[in-house]
């Protein structure tokens, strides 16, 4: 009998190796979007205690966190209605859409330094899209679907859950600083 976690390693394997070999930040989301893709086109492998919804917040549960924290893997569950305050991620991120759907409001900074939009993503299972300050990382998302949650699988050039980004507030302008931290206290044991 095959282990499920298998795939999850085997994209964790691939990350690793990436990052051992230096590559540069266009070649790593390459590659890496791809090992996402094939990660994400099944759905039989996360354990369903990281897929477990909260009915008042959408909830990030670390998945595997390389132990030089060069990167950090982990699944967002969304309930229908959730969504994110507009947030950046000050590093690399690959986002790929395990269980049903997510838009992704991308914004930039325009003239005026406030921020604008920009493109509008919908994110189905099977399907990836990268962030990162070099292309664009600041965005707002929200469960597609009003009937049950979504789950996408990230991955980040950090541990994420332990490094200060920011949230902005549109209206104002102002800019606040947060650490997003992770839902569950146990990892599954690869």
């Amino acid at each position: 009998m095959v282990d499920k976690l298998d795939r999850l390693r085997r994209f964790v394997c691939e990350l690793t190796a990436l990052s051992d070999a230096g590559a540069s930040e266009a070649k790593l989301l390459d590659c890496a979007a791809a090992s996402l893709r094939e990660l994400v086109s099944v759905d039989d492998w996360l354990p369903p205690e990281f897929a477990a919804p909260d009915p008042a917040q959408y909830r990030q549960y670390l998945l595997y966190c390389d132990p030089l924290e060069r990167f950090s893997v982990v699944s967002f569950v969304w309930g229908p209605g959730q969504c994110t305050p507009v947030h950046d991620h000050t590093v690399w991120g690959l986002i790929g859409m395990l269980r049903g759907a997510e838009i992704s409001r991308n914004y930039a900074a325009g003239r005026s330094g406030r921020l604008e939009p920009k493109e509008v993503v919908h994110l189905k299972p099977g399907q990836v899209t990268a962030v990162s300050p070099r292309i664009g990382d600041i965005h707002q998302v929200e469960n597609a679907l009003d009937d049950r949650p979504s789950i996408s699988i990230h991955a980040y050039g950090a541990n994420i859950g332990a490094i200060a980004r920011h949230v902005f507030m549109l209206e104002s302008g102002e800019t606040k600083p947060f650490v997003s931290g992770y839902a569950n206290r146990a990892l599954p044991n690869m």
